[in-house]
């Protein structure tokens, strides 16, 4: 029997714990500011969602699901990505009905996938996304991009590259997906068994393969650029527009394809150029899914979105030298000292905490030298200091850890003066 976390899983301790926080929060703070909401589905769904939604040639689908049968029979899974998860609860919840168009939203999600694991790419991995539903405007494509670029940026990140590439509509895919049968058809024998099987079941995936990437035949295939009706190169070319007004470099990559089924015209991908990255260099990509919400009954409605790897967010910003600011203090340690000091520092916790004041105290028995050192391990701003003496004069020690200094203050005083030092006089006993 193994005690240990499961092969592709990690325990993230207190100290590690602290960095996901903050980035998270860092992120909330700019999807406020886009006018994103936060939308939590659940942990599984029913099989058929990622068949449905994902697609049944991915490898995601094929080879990646945790899938399970439950005691009543039904086959479920552990989500593997959010994106049909969203769709789902989009058309169950009739969000299409919102009179608030088009909806916007974003989400914190564990998915799992059986993969090797490595560095960065777990099999239980920390996914932020966003999905927006109900526009086909090429500005909300690009404002999607923006929101993902500004989460890097703000959070230190510069060696980035965006890669951008159009798939179209459904006929310049038609066309274009033609053209690949034709020209991977003398070659599909050198290519691998999945490459064979995707020949026919999504030709477009072929460009995605990570073992023939190097074959001669990758290098000639026919771009997808070539294949664009008009609508599909005009909606192309005023994303490229929009990002251009703002700023945002980016590098055209027509064999950029994406592992999904659902996409259609934008693709794209953000990658780290940092030194020591890794080989693996993807930080986030996604792309627009406009027939995404009719796989699961819902009205025609078209989407874009995009994951974002915490795990791989972290390893950037630890490759670009960016340290997670470690401004966590304790605002008071409070170091009692006999029976009945204990007794009194017990009622004293719960009404400084009751009042909004972060306050924690020795649970060892140990002695006031060993509680000092605590107080300066958590780095507390103050000491409480509470003998029999104070308890008997029904007065504490408030002592400065910065500067040394200390008071003796009545104890019916002690919320009002550290509200005072603390918090500027704000909280009501």
């Amino acid at each position: 029997m193994s005690m240990k976390a499961p092969r592709g899983t990690v325990d993230i301790l207190p100290e590690d714990a602290r960095k996901w926080q903050f980035v998270e929060d860092q992120i909330k703070k700019v999807c406020d500011r886009f006018h994103f909401r936060e939308i939590r589905t659940p942990l599984f769904e029913h099989t058929e969602v990622f068949q449905r939604g994902v697609g049944d040639s991915t490898d995601i689908v094929q080879k990646e699901m945790y899938t399970f049968e439950d005691q009543g029979g039904r086959s479920l899974t552990l989500r593997p990505e959010g994106t049909a998860s969203v769709a789902r609860a989009f058309v169950e919840n009739k969000l299409f009905g919102n009179p608030n168009q088009p909806v916007k939203l974003y989400y914190f999600m564990n998915m799992f996938r059986y993969e090797r694991p490595q560095k960065g790419r777990m099999r239980q991995l920390n996914q932020f996304g966003v999905e927006v539903l109900g526009s086909a405007d090429p500005a909300i494509d690009a404002e999607v991009i923006d929101l993902a670029m500004t989460c890097y940026q703000e959070l230190g990140l510069t060696s980035l590259k965006l890669v951008l590439n159009t798939l179209g509509d459904k006929e310049s895919r038609n066309n274009h997906r033609n053209a690949l049968v034709e020209h991977f058809t003398p070659h599909i024998d050198e290519l691998c068994n999945d490459c064979q099987n995707r020949l026919t079941q999504n030709p477009l995936r072929i460009l995605d393969c990570k073992t023939d990437q190097d074959h001669y035949s990758m290098k000639t295939a026919p771009s997808i650029l070539d294949y664009l009706n008009e609508d599909s190169n005009q909606y192309f070319e005023t994303l490229k527009d929009y990002l251009t007004v703002m700023g945002i470099d980016y590098v055209v990559d027509p064999n950029l394809v994406r592992g999904l089924d659902y996409y259609n015209h934008t693709a794209f991908e953000i990658m780290s150029e940092a030194e020591g990255f890794g080989s693996i260099t993807t930080l986030a990509g996604g792309g627009r899914y406009d027939g995404l919400v009719e796989e699961f009954d819902g009205p025609r409605t078209p989407g874009i979105g995009f994951g974002m790897g915490l795990e791989r967010l972290l390893m950037g910003l630890e490759a670009e030298g960016n340290e997670i600011p470690d401004d966590k203090q304790l605002d008071c340690f409070l170091v009692a000292v006999g029976e009945q000091s204990e007794k009194e520092a017990v009622k004293l916790l719960h009404k400084l905490r009751k009042n909004k004041i972060q306050v924690d105290k020795d649970y060892q028995g140990r002695k006031m030298k060993a509680q000092f050192k605590a107080a300066d391990r958590y780095k507390a701003k103050y000491v409480l200091i509470l003998g029999e003496d104070e308890v008997k004069n029904q007065t504490i020690k408030v002592r400065s850890m910065e500067t040394g200094e200390q008071d003796d203050i009545p104890m019916e005083q002690l919320v009002e003066t550290m509200q005072e030092k603390l918090l500027g006089g704000t909280g009501n006993e």
